[in-house]
């Protein structure tokens, strides 16, 4: 009996290790616009149920790093690199990467036996018009929202695998993006998985969704609010009614993996492209900073990853992470190799996932068009060689003059040159402009991108 008692802790044990090498099944949610304010668990005033569920059964990471704006994010966290090497600065400049210039995170996944698919917004990121175009990319199928020929909600314009999909009145968007999304998941169970599923959800125009009490009316009397009315979007009700319905289909994705026995086996990772347009607050506190601005409120966003079974419950990490992390970190969890000669800024940070300390970011790097800064633990440096003591943030950025000389800021300063100094951003940018970054479509998206950020 001694010796079988053995036998079966010895088996377990290692069965219980092989569970947690298997290559896990990655579902990565990208909401849009939409920053840590919106998310009741780090501190916003929203109810957010599903996603505080996530939170609590997995690891949420406080100090998450996007770019301010959307296509510069996507691009981040597709890519693995920074703008200035990509060419993606700012909305307007998606057309600059390209399926034979970058390698997607997809296609890298795909080639270690992945099956892959895309649910949702790819607009601002060139060639996804066709199925050829998709795996190129490297995603076998795609359902995507067709932001030059219609909405992005209510009766959408959407294109599956290069195929325009019927709708009526009654289509939503977002519940389309999430049957799709089941329905891949339901085909390719038996096979590792990758979906990226970055929802049209909460980017205005705020309109009613099927759980509002204004109902099928108000989804079509719903207009775009004006650029003054922005500021308000907070007390909007149709804004809490967005956010509600984002987390309610968080939680029923997360229902749908229940019921097919996978949660042990997929690795779900939730997070904005940017921050809030309402500047909103944490813990009763406004936050500095919104979308489209360098401040800490245009770049901090909501990070949280569950693996049932994996991920230790409840974990709160201040680990530095950026979005060009991704890459890394999903391409050693499905033990892919990474794309050669090509230079990646991404840190994997799957060591932490699994409980483990890993080895941080020491710093981050945030770039939005011709402004840009590093980051460390508690102060940051912009491209004009403007020192900021971040030790009140996400709240307040405290100027540092030049002239102080106190050992940490002149530590601080110095370890950040050298971190801008090696990256050269600059340079990096005139060489994305002497191959064809200035031409004439790309100058008229940047100019149409300036005026305006509702995209």
């Amino acid at each position: 009996m001694k010796r079988l008692l053995i036998f079966l802790c010895a088996f377990c044990l290692v069965a219980g290790e092989s569970l947690a090498s298997e290559k896990p099944n990655i579902i990565f949610i990208l909401a849009d616009d939409y920053g840590i304010p919106g998310v009741g668990c780090c501190g916003g005033v929203y109810k957010t149920p599903n996603l505080d569920s996530l939170a609590a059964g997995g690891v949420r990471f406080e100090r998450c790093f996007s770019a301010p704006l959307c296509a510069p994010s996507r691009a981040l966290c597709m890519f693995g690199r920074f703008a200035f090497r990509t060419g993606v600065l700012d909305n307007g400049c998606g057309a600059a990467a390209k399926p034979d210039k970058e390698v997607c995170i997809a296609k890298t996944l795909k080639q270690a036996g992945y099956a892959t698919a895309l649910a949702g917004k790819w607009s601002q990121l060139s060639c996804l018009e066709t199925a050829e175009e998709g795996r190129a990319w490297g995603f076998d199928e795609f359902l995507r929202w067709d932001k030059s020929k219609g909405e992005r909600y209510w009766k959408p314009a959407l294109n599956k695998n290069g195929q325009p999909v019927p709708v009526t009145n009654e289509s939503y968007a977002p519940d389309m993006f999430h049957e799709f999304v089941v329905d891949f998941i339901k085909r390719h169970r038996d096979e590792p998985f990758f979906v990226y599923y970055p929802t049209t959800l909460i980017h205005g125009p705020i309109l009613a969704t099927p759980d509002s009490k204004e109902g099928a009316k108000s989804k079509a009397e719903g207009k775009p609010k004006s650029k003054g009315e922005r500021k308000d979007k907070g007390e909007n009700p149709l804004y809490i009614d967005n956010i509600a319905y984002l987390d309610k289909l968080v939680g029923k994705l997360v229902a749908a993996l229940d019921e097919m026995n996978l949660r042990e086996k997929t690795l779900i990772v939730f997070t904005g492209d940017n921050g809030s347009v309402p500047v909103g607050t944490i813990n009763g506190r406004a936050v500095d900073g919104h979308k489209s601005q360098v401040n800490e409120g245009g770049s901090r966003v909501p990070l949280i990853a569950n693996w049932k079974g994996t991920t230790p419950a409840g974990r709160v990490l201040k680990d530095l992470v950026g979005f060009s992390d991704f890459y890394a970190t999903f391409s050693e969890l499905a033990g892919a190799k990474l794309p050669e000669g090509v230079t990646l800024d991404s840190r994997s940070f799957a060591p932490q996932l699994r409980g483990e300390k890993g080895t941080p970011r020491e710093w981050t790097y945030v770039q939005l068009g011709a402004k840009w800064y590093a980051r460390n633990d508690g102060w940051k440096l912009t491209e004009k060689g403007e020192l900021f003591d971040m030790s009140d943030a996400p709240f307040a950025q405290k100027p540092v003059t030049a002239d102080t000389q106190t050992a940490e800021a002149k530590t601080a300063r110095e370890q950040l040159q050298a971190v801008l100094d090696k990256l050269n951003p600059a340079a990096g940018q005139t060489k994305m402009r002497k191959k064809g970054d200035g031409d004439k479509k790309q100058k008229r998206e940047r100019k149409k991108a300036k005026k305006e950020t509702n995209v």
